[in-house]
């Protein structure tokens, strides 16, 4: 799904919801009650409030490598949205696929360990018996199977936390304030401007707990981007990010397709959008988490622009992490 524009505002329809939208807390505050396993090695949880679209894979991928650097053992526990396997299962992309443990898992794959468990305690059993000496938790933030030592709640800042209405009247998981309450900081990621504001509506919310600010900035890969004509498209939580990265590097949008959040990639789509480029001249772009889903004959046909996270001072998170592995 992508979301609903009236996610952004507390119109009629927002109002109608709005008690389905309570529902949602009330479940959710039940849920994270529950007392987690504790292991006996550091668990770092990077989660949101808003369903999807945060930014919170290239924020896993920073921490991995902040980690590394550290020369800790890095693993990392995934839900696995989308796969069919249940686990505890270390994804191997030799012979797993993105529908087989989902298509984040996959690509994380390429910077540290991950393991794919429904079972959020039990993945962490495996990957402290599987040598981890510092687990990354992707997704957990309301997942209580296991105690946290440090959680971090990444938000879009240009969406922000939306109207604040909880899913379907509004984006949100849980209240702000509840989902806050178990944060030990917060990064926005986004451009200036989205910063500004962003800061402006939520900053009395987010204090005190430290508030750092990032951007994701594309990795061009020795390609020039400036002219090229690209059909472009992405099933992520916020295809149109992805399209304005294309359009700042100064590529020419034939036409953007957006997708759903993990939308299945068919034949029949991708034979479309390659039919397509090929008349109008066009290159076939998509985003990293796309392209692992991408069927293997189609693999060679379309190019991949990846990005990271640019963190703007990272000083709260660095004392955090040297703290927690002292």
């Amino acid at each position: 799904m992508r979301a609903p524009k009236f996610w952004q505002s507390r119109g009629p329809l927002a109002q109608i919801l709005r008690p389905l939208g309570a529902v949602t807390a009330v479940l959710t505050a039940r849920r994270v009650v529950r007392g987690g396993l504790r292991l006996g090695i550091p668990v770092i949880c990077v989660g949101n409030i808003n369903a999807g679209g945060t930014g919170k894979t290239p924020t896993v991928i920073a921490l991995v490598e902040a980690l590394s650097a550290r020369g800790k053992a890095v693993h990392i526990v995934s839900r696995g949205y989308g796969g069919r396997l249940a686990g505890p299962v270390l994804v191997d992309p030799a012979r797993h696929s993105a529908a087989d443990v989902g298509d984040e898992p996959l690509l994380l794959s390429a910077f540290a360990p991950v393991i794919v468990a429904k079972d959020r305690a039990a993945g962490g059993r495996l990957a402290q018996d599987s040598g981890a000496q510092v687990i990354v938790l992707d997704d957990g933030l309301q997942n209580p199977s296991l105690e946290k030592d440090l959680s971090i709640v990444v938000v879009d800042a240009q969406a922000g936390f939306g109207n604040g209405l909880c899913l379907p009247a509004g984006p949100l998981r849980e209240p702000v304030a509840a989902g806050l309450s178990r944060a030990d900081m917060v990064l926005s990621i986004g451009d200036a401007p989205a910063q500004g504001g962003f800061s402006a509506r939520w900053a009395a919310q987010i204090a005190p707990r430290p508030h750092i600010t990032g951007a994701l900035e594309p990795l061009a890969m020795g390609v020039d981007w400036r002219g090229a004509r690209v059909i472009a498209f992405a099933g992520i939580g916020r295809p149109e990010k992805f399209f304005a990265t294309l359009r700042g590097l100064g590529a020419v949008l034939v036409r953007a397709e957006a997708l759903g959040d993990h939308q299945a990639l068919p034949d029949a789509l991708l034979t479309r959008l390659l039919a397509e480029a090929r008349q109008t001249g066009a290159d076939l772009v998509t985003t990293e988490k796309d392209a692992v889903r991408l069927p293997h004959r189609f693999r060679a046909e379309v190019l991949t622009l990846p990005v990271r996270l640019r963190l703007n001072t990272s000083a709260p998170l660095d004392a955090a992490l040297d703290q927690l592995l002292s």
